[in-house]
């Protein structure tokens, strides 16, 4: 079984409307997780009402293909559809038996879903050869009476004993399918070549959807089968796909006659269509989105009295006070992040970020504060709604929410500190803070923090990347209240 991404040949005719042969195939082993390939062994001109025509290329340039295929990728599984003659079955039979790839699921393509033979009758016997070198044959109803060369059976214990007498012939797994039977629950049976029997039933899906449903199915049992899953596991993950996609078969308003199956629609549903964003596509659209905070915070009376030297050294140390209480908290919330990182990189980068905060950072504070006075300096509102934020993040065990939630903390302070490090000199009364958050150390950090961050929600889903948007902007606007909150509790005291 493959080891990582199935590689699966179809071989069989095509469909211009897309719902049948090689083009669903195509589809189905996408859908189904694996890499499709095909060789085309016939031009079919037919569409969702029935088949009108049959153009066979030569032999020779379906074994070119087959070849050309087979010389140069690892094969692991193949489904065979439509072989229209005595010739094409003959080609594929060689090429099997001299490439013998580990998977092989015969869908005998004789009756197209509209009633239309599409396979010359004195292919037929020639047809019977090819199923002991396969692993899975996957008849319908009348195309298992034809194999066996008797009357279609009318019920579903009919069908199951015409599929054992078939796998006890030819040694091969029998997949009895019921969708040509009445009533109201479906009922495919999976029969071993001992005779056993792997029942599979579900409530019959009233559709005129069911172009290529043969084809759509094989694929997918042998796309799944070499992923991995047993045969049994593999039918049954492959009617429930089948059976979702044929619900949704009618929401594609193809054709007049039996329109395809949605092959796609569950992993539009649960997938999605976005293409996922580059790290730097990501930093590029977050920083745009906060341009408003980041306006808003260069306009802020702190912000530029900050950059003159002018700001009241009342307001600074009640701004320090709130930050040596705020820090407390924020090394919690990068321990936190240390602990849920993926990978030792990050953990070492969160934690180091942890004691930068009281170990380095801190320091600057003491310049400013007795911090054994400062320890007891309560939370204002301003910095309890920030705290709380965090915290939240830093307990939902969310890592990737949690990191976008503190690269402001980082991505801010460093705009902010390069930007008015310009301004301070030597008689600068707050030229230690700007050297801080100017330092090229913490311009290192807060690059490798947004390459982390980025790079998390690249690989996120789109609802994931939003959440993380989200906290990333949410900590900006908290940055924004923070560094306005000083001058305004100054003003009132």
């Amino acid at each position: 079984m493959s080891a990582g991404v199935p590689r699966v040949l179809s071989i069989a005719g095509t469909d211009p409307t897309g719902g049948a042969g090689v083009q669903a195939d195509l589809k189905s082993i996408a859908a189904n997780g694996g890499y499709g390939m095909a060789a085309v062994t016939a031009l079919v001109a037919q569409n969702t009402r029935g088949v009108r025509s049959v153009h066979r290329p030569p032999t020779s340039f379906l074994a070119e293909q087959l070849h050309a295929v087979s010389d140069d990728v690892a094969i692991d599984a193949v489904k065979i559809g439509m072989l229209a003659d005595v010739g094409v079955i003959a080609t594929v039979r060689q090429w099997l038996s001299a490439v013998r790839p580990p998977v092989v699921v015969l869908d005998p393509v004789m009756v197209s879903t509209s009633g239309h033979r599409l396979l010359d009758p004195g292919a037929e016997d020639a047809l019977r050869l090819l199923l002991p070198v396969a692993d899975l044959v996957t008849p319908n109803v009348p195309e298992l009476a034809i194999l066996l060369a008797c009357e279609p059976a009318s019920d579903g214990d009919a069908v199951v004993a015409q599929a054992r007498e078939l796998a006890r012939r030819h040694g091969v797994r029998v997949l009895a399918k019921g969708g040509h039977l009445e009533g109201s629950d479906l009922r495919d049976a999976l029969v071993e070549p001992d005779g056993r029997v792997s029942d599979f039933r579900s409530p019959r899906i009233e559709t005129r959807n069911t172009h290529g449903t043969g084809c759509s199915l094989s694929s997918a049992i042998a796309t799944r089968r070499a992923a991995g899953s047993t045969w049994s596991d593999a039918t049954d993950l492959a009617l429930r796909w089948l059976s979702e996609s044929i619900r949704h078969g009618s929401e594609l308003a193809v054709g007049g006659g039996h329109g395809p199956v949605s092959h796609f629609a569950g992993l539009w549903a649960r997938g999605g269509l976005d293409t996922a964003p580059t790290p730097g596509e990501i930093a590029d659209e977050w920083w745009q989105d906060t341009a408003d905070v980041r306006e808003a915070i260069d306009g802020l009376d702190f912000i530029r009295s900050l950059g003159e030297g002018t700001l009241d050294r009342e307001a600074f140390a009640w701004y320090l006070a709130q930050d040596a209480v705020y820090l407390r908290e924020y090394s919690r919330v990068l321990a936190q992040a240390s602990r849920l990182a993926p990978s030792a990189e990050e953990q070492t980068f969160w934690i180091t970020g942890a004691h930068a905060a009281v170990a380095t950072e801190l320091t600057l504070h003491e310049q400013w504060l007795d911090l054994g006075g400062g320890s007891r300096v309560q939370a204002s509102p301003t910095t309890t709604a920030y705290l709380d934020h965090l915290g939240a993040a830093a307990d939902s065990g969310d890592y990737e929410r949690l990191i976008a939630a503190v690269l402001p903390c980082y991505w801010l302070y460093h705009d902010v500190g390069s930007r008015l490090h310009p301004l301070s000199g030597d008689a600068h009364p707050y030229r230690d803070w700007l050297d801080t958050y100017a330092a090229p150390e913490f311009a290192d950090a807060t690059l490798t923090a947004i390459e982390i961050v980025t790079a998390a929600a690249a690989r996120a889903a789109p609802r994931r990347r939003a959440v993380m948007a989200e906290a990333f902007r949410a900590s900006a606007t908290h940055e924004l209240s923070f560094w306005r909150a000083p001058l305004d509790a100054v003003a009132v005291r």
